[in-house]
């Protein structure tokens, strides 16, 4: 084991950073936009919407990854001539735009089950208070169903986030130059995997670390309400003592 490459070649792989975190970035926006509509069309049982957003999810979450990304990268190609007539062709021939596309929406079927579960938990009293003070329809799920749904579903959420940042790895094999790409590149350079995916497996680490670290904060910031102030729980130290 040379632990001096492994040094050298963790700072290489640092130069993929900026675009795993941007392919994460983008594609958990996306999905985050599609993961609350289809959780809501899927809550709702909208008729007709209800069934495709149900195969929707079906398929994508039974498919791998891997497939959903060869399938856009290397299938839509046979739709040229349409995908250029609709102004498409010139994002979908790029992998990046592949990859932002294949990821979000694998993300989004899971993250809207994950949603849907929040949804599903809201308690129906804090529903009826806000239709009692005239809240319906959108309003009332801006200001109160989805903030409780999200808060319910954060921990779950965060994990998907952390998923897709281990997914952009997946993007390499459609000649993105992110740490995995970069790493496969070191590797048939050198011949040295081990200490390669060890680099590479260091910087995954650290950066997932530190989002867990971020949606721990979040979700504490979020639930003030399950903190017991400080007075209060010297006390009931006290009291047990």
């Amino acid at each position: 084991m040379d632990f001096a490459f492994i040094g050298q070649t963790f700072w290489q792989l640092l130069g993929g950073i900026p675009l795993t975190l941007k392919l994460a970035a983008v594609a958990f926006l996306i999905a985050s936009v599609l993961a609350v509509l289809i959780a809501i069309i899927r809550t709702k049982k909208i008729p007709v919407l209800d069934q495709i957003a149900g195969f929707y999810v079906f398929v994508l979450r039974g498919t791998p990854l891997l497939v959903q990304i060869f399938l856009i990268y290397y299938g839509l190609g046979q739709f040229r001539p349409t995908l250029q007539s609709l102004g498409l062709w010139q994002f979908l021939r790029d992998p990046y735009w592949c990859s932002i596309l294949a990821l979000a929406l694998n993300s989004s079927a899971y993250a809207s089950e994950i949603l849907r579960g929040g949804l599903r938990s809201v308690p129906m009293r804090e529903i009826e208070t806000a239709r009692a003070y005239g809240m319906s329809g959108l309003r009332l799920y801006r200001r109160i169903i989805l903030p409780i749904a999200i808060r319910r579903a954060l921990p779950g959420y965060g994990n998907e986030l952390i998923l897709i940042v281990k997914a952009t790895s997946l993007t390499s094999t459609i000649t993105l130059m992110e740490v995995t790409g970069i790493a496969a590149k070191l590797i048939s350079e050198s011949y040295r995997p081990v200490e390669v995916f060890i680099a590479a497996g260091v910087i995954y680490l650290a950066i997932n670390f530190i989002l867990t670290r971020v949606i721990a904060l979040l979700d504490w910031w979020l639930t003030p309400h399950l903190r017991r102030p400080k007075n209060v729980a010297a006390k009931l130290e006290l009291a047990h003592a």
